[in-house]
């Protein structure tokens, strides 16, 4: 039998040599922000590394997530994580899979739940709520110019109001940019990553 290479990330970040000469102001607003968010969870993700070398898209990339995975909403924390799961599911996003994944299992407290949006998430046992959710993160993903007001008044009958919908649709939007920028540039996701909250 043939071994198997025991799976860790490359050495490098991306596929794609991004280091770019910062001037000194641009690079110090970076490291400050990388060193608090190093100090607040014990690493820095490879994706603020990589945003990091641009300085107006890493201002930009992150007050974005920031305000839609953190700031004010209708919608839980951990639901906005169920619907980057489920969108990184559709996506094939290695990079947010086991990102977000992280995350689901950190806010759920159950790595069963991360494990069944991340391969199927119509094996989880949810509510018709969170189902009708990810169904609706599952179409708009999938097939955009299909949506319309009939999957609106689905989210509405079970519970969802428009502002919801607003956020719902802003979280599947911004992952599905994610993802793509992460699969095109073969982003590699933090070791850390595949062993938190197991």
């Amino acid at each position: 039998m043939s071994k198997i290479e025991k799976q860790e990330a490359k050495e490098k970040i991306t596929a794609l040599k991004l280091e770019k000469k910062l001037n000194y102001e641009d690079q110090k607003n970076a490291s400050n922000y990388l060193k608090v968010v190093n100090e607040k969870i014990g690493f820095v993700p490879n994706v603020l590394k990589a945003f990091s070398n641009f300085p107006k898209q890493f201002e930009g990339f992150t007050k974005l997530y920031n305000s839609i995975m953190l700031g004010e909403s209708g919608l839980s924390k951990l639901e906005r994580e169920m619907i980057a799961v489920t969108v990184s599911s559709e996506n094939q996003c290695f990079y947010c899979l086991a990102a977000h994944g992280a995350t689901l299992r950190e806010l759920s407290q159950d790595p069963q739940l991360g494990e069944r949006l991340a391969s199927n998430f119509e094996a989880a046992n949810l509510s018709k709520k969170h189902k009708t959710m990810l169904l609706f993160a599952r179409n708009l993903t999938r097939n955009p110019s299909t949506v319309n007001e009939e999957d609106r008044l689905a989210l509405n009958k079970v519970g969802f109001n428009d502002r919801d919908i607003w956020d719902i649709s802003l979280v599947i939007g911004f992952f599905n940019m994610t993802n793509r920028l992460a699969i095109a540039s073969e982003m590699e996701p933090n070791d850390i990553y595949h062993n938190m909250y197991r």
